[in-house]
C-alpha cells in the first residue's frame, strides 16, 4: 500500500509574489531529490483581489532568471477545506500568521508554520513582500530566503 502524500501550502497576501516562489521552489526541490510525487503543493492568497491571475511579472522573470522555467500558476485564495487537506499551511509574515490563526476552522488537521523561522541561515522570521519595490532585487532576495527556508523546512519534515 502507497505511504499518503504529505501536502503544503504556501500563503502570502496576494498569492502573486512570496507564496508563488515557494510554491515553484519547493516543487524543484522535490523534483530534484526524486519526491514530486509523494507530496501535494499548492499556494494560495490570504484576499481575493488577484484571484484568477498569473503571478506578478517580476516572479516570473526572477524564477526564470534562476533556472525554473515550467512553473505555472493561477492566483486562488485560501478555502475553509485547505485546513483539513493540508499537512502545513505556511505564511510568509506575522500578519499572514495573524489572518490563519483567524480563518483556522476549530477541526483543522494543518500545523501552521511561519516559513522564515525554517531560514537555514537564521536571520529573521519573515519572508518580505517584495510586492511594493521598485527594484527587481527585492524579488531575488525573496528568492534567495525562500530558496533557504525550503531546504530548513523539508529537512524538518524529512527527519
Amino acid at each position: 500500500m502507497a505511504s499518503p502524500k504529505k501536502s503544503v501550502l504556501f500563503i502570502c497576501l496576494g498569492n502573486i509574489c512570496r507564496s508563488p516562489i515557494s510554491e515553484a521552489l519547493f516543487l524543484d526541490l522535490l523534483e530534484k531529490k526524486g519526491e514530486r510525487d509523494s507530496w501535494k503543493v499548492d499556494s494560495a492568497a490570504i484576499i481575493d483581489y488577484h484571484v484568477g491571475k498569473n503571478p506578478d511579472s517580476r516572479t516570473i522573470k526572477t524564477l526564470n532568471k534562476n533556472g525554473i522555467t515550467s512553473y505555472t500558476h493561477k492566483v486562488r485564495q485560501i478555502k475553509n477545506s485547505d485546513f483539513g487537506d493540508f499537512d502545513y499551511i505556511v505564511g510568509m509574515d506575522n500578519d499572514n500568521m495573524s489572518d490563519l490563526e483567524d480563518l483556522k476552522p476549530k477541526n483543522s488537521k494543518a500545523k501552521l508554520v511561519m516559513f522564515g523561522d525554517y531560514d537555514t541561515d537564521g536571520s529573521k522570521t519573515y519572508v518580505e513582500d517584495p510586492y511594493y519595490s521598485d527594484d527587481i532585487k527585492a524579488f531575488q532576495e525573496v528568492y534567495d530566503k525562500v530558496y533557504r527556508c525550503c531546504r530548513g523546512f523539508y529537512d524538518s519534515i524529512a527527519s
